[in-house]
């Protein structure tokens, strides 16, 4: 707790303050969250930001560290857009960032890999004057291996990162415009280094990944935890590790090899748990685990994780959790803030987790996997999270092109990797609102990609967002899914040819789902209305109407106790594209109004509506 809190205050506060912790530069060794890899440096402190020059020459200037005109002072994490939102900066742009800083130690025993938790979009990465790395994708972590010639062990470094916001329409999520022409999105494209930064020291083998992956049969046996770790040796030499995990006061070995230099080796170890403690709503115990590697006598590093025992099965077409039906109540949520855009802190990101919990909501949806310290939450309050790639809306166009389908499945693996060892996590969702007539492309990707989450994690279950359209009829390319989640607007928006413009028409529209997937979880992943004033019951956009939408659409699923759960869409407002509108006839563009919450932290009536409802449903069991 005492990390968290530290953690808090440092996020809360716009610059990175003195305190106890060893800093250097403004890197501090109090990492915002705390599953991962020991010797992590957040690089905090001044870090300079710049537009793109536009011109060779200046380029070479800012790569090489001799420009001095056109720098900013801001924090990371940063959005260079986060209140500009015109056309321009929905398209994207390039910015450039420099950090100044001194290693922590300067023993040439140690490497360095420096961590960025999201870059969005295209980022090139230099190390005084040098081109080190490169990564394509957001809102998931990816990794840059300092060369040894490109760093200097005593006197300053200078990172300079080229980012790129500009999208492709074969990104995730994609550049769209409308048949008009107009720009498309389901949310703002910022720009920048959105989430933190790290330096990570490695003292000859670094631990490059982790998963505790635990198999309960069912809710009175024994449990089976297997440990998959893999190692690298960043040393010239060969060196023979040591693998030790811990589960709570238990040792248990992995193994043990020699790893030749530069290469690596994974090791397996499964484990039986005789009674296991379970996590679950109720009682979310988690067992304090890690991995260490060891070279002769010395631990040279510690890769720590907290993870819960428990069961996710769908059962009869219907969510279980240890053995129990669910039926969630919850949210979808966006990383986005008036001040900051989507480079937000862990005090909003607590902040919402609040306000969920206040609303009496078990469960959270995002539209692409959201920061650790999220997860982290929920794994410590009992919550329940839908975790999704952003493959949002990936026109059929492209998704026919077999090196998008291999990039997207990409975005599935990263994801299962960097969020398996959370037991809130209980679906893996691979896309959202593809085409609601899925054709050979969509059918392909839908294989691929459950198969890749299966091969890493066979414990959960495996979703897709659609589009809650009538007219689609039942999909035979939806046949490797365990979860079909509906995005239903029925009586808010009117959909192809007038589909949807009935809200009478709702229920017998899930009950033609159900009839198709009888044997897979059916959940409701958005519902929701516009809503920024007061004013009569019948007029769309008021905040009554809003309310009497909730109410009317909660009581329909309530009636259908097959469902798997509802979750509202959004919790907190959140910027989408130009001029939205959103079917309000007195919008406030480019502002997603449908959530129960404002951006300035005001609650509507239709909150505590929701709150009524959610407290009233028994979620579990």
């Amino acid at each position: 707790m005492l990390r968290r809190l530290l953690a808090l205050t440092l996020l809360a506060l716009s610059v990175v303050p003195a305190q106890a912790a060893a800093q250097t530069d403004g890197l501090s060794d109090k990492p915002l969250y705390e599953t991962g890899s020991s010797g992590r440096w957040l690089v905090g402190g001044q870090w300079l930001f710049r537009p793109d020059p536009g011109n060779a020459a200046a380029t070479r200037q800012i790569i090489s560290g001799a420009s001095r005109a056109g720098w900013t002072p801001v924090t990371v994490p940063h959005a260079w857009n986060a209140k500009d939102h015109s056309d321009a900066s929905f398209v994207g742009g390039v910015g450039w960032y420099r950090k100044d800083f001194r290693l922590p130690s300067s023993s040439r025993r140690f490497s360095w890999v420096l961590r960025f938790e999201s870059v969005n979009y295209r980022a090139s990465v230099y190390l005084n004057g040098k081109r080190i790395g490169s990564n394509t994708g957001a809102y998931l972590p990816f990794e840059v291996r300092v060369p040894p010639s490109a760093l200097k062990r005593t006197g300053v470094n200078r990172l300079v990162v080229r980012v790129d916001s500009r999208r492709k329409p074969y990104d995730f999520p994609p550049a769209r415009t409308s048949a008009a022409g107009d720009l498309a999105g389901g949310w703002w494209n910022y720009g920048g280094l959105l989430r933190e930064v790290y330096l990570r020291r490695v003292d000859r083998v670094d631990i490059t990944s982790v998963s505790v992956l635990p198999d309960l049969p069912c809710a009175r046996c024994a449990a089976t935890v297997t440990w998959r770790a893999t190692v690298r040796n960043a040393d010239r030499r060969t060196q023979r590790v040591s693998l030790t995990a811990r589960l709570g006061p238990r040792t248990v070995s992995i193994g043990r090899a020699a790893v030749g230099p530069g290469e690596f080796r994974s090791f397996t170890r499964r484990v039986r748990v005789a009674s296991p403690r379970l996590w679950s709503p109720t009682r979310p115990y988690l067992y304090n685990t890690s991995v260490s590697a060891r070279v002769g006598d010395r631990t040279v590093q510690t890769w720590r994780v907290r993870t819960g025992i428990r069961q996710v099965k769908v059962v009869g077409g219907r969510l279980h959790l240890n053995g129990r039906p669910l039926n969630l109540r919850g949210f979808g949520v966006h990383e986005d803030s008036l001040e900051s855009g989507s480079a937000i802190g862990n005090n909003l990101r607590e902040r919402q987790i609040r306000w969920a919990r206040e609303a009496g909501a078990l469960f959270l949806r995002s539209h692409y996997p959201l920061h650790p310290y999220y997860y982290e939450r929920l794994d410590e309050l009992g919550m329940l999270a839908w975790a999704e790639v952003p493959v949002y809306q990936v026109q059929t166009e492209y998704l026919a092109r077999a090196t998008v389908r291999r990039a997207a499945v990409n975005e599935v693996v990263k994801m299962v990797q960097s969020r398996l060892n959370h037991p809130s996590v209980i679906i893996w969702s691979i896309a959202n609102e593809l085409s609601s007539r899925p054709g050979p492309a969509q059918a392909q990707y839908i294989s691929a990609a459950v198969r890749a989450a299966k091969d890493l994690d066979p414990t959960r279950p495996v979703g897709l967002a659609v589009a809650g359209y009538p007219d689609a009829g039942c999909r035979a390319e939806y046949g490797p899914l365990d979860v079909v989640g509906i995005n239903e607007y029925f009586g808010w928006y009117v959909g192809p040819n007038g589909q949807i413009a009935d809200p009478t028409l709702l229920g017998e529209y899930l009950d033609s789902v159900r009839a198709c997937y009888p044997r897979k979880a059916i959940m409701i992943t958005e519902t929701g209305a516009e809503a920024n004033r007061d004013g009569p019951v019948e007029e769309r956009g008021t905040y009554q109407f809003q309310q009497a939408f909730a109410a009317e659409h909660f009581a329909l699923y309530a009636s259908k106790p097959w469902l798997s759960g509802a979750s509202w869409w959004t919790l907190e407002e959140f910027w989408v594209r130009p001029r939205w509108e959103g079917g309000n006839p007195w919008p406030l563009p480019a502002l997603h109004q449908k959530a129960v919450v404002t951006m300035s932290g005001v609650k509507k009536p239709a909150f505590f509506e929701l709150q009524r409802i959610f407290r009233a449903t028994k979620q579990y069991g």
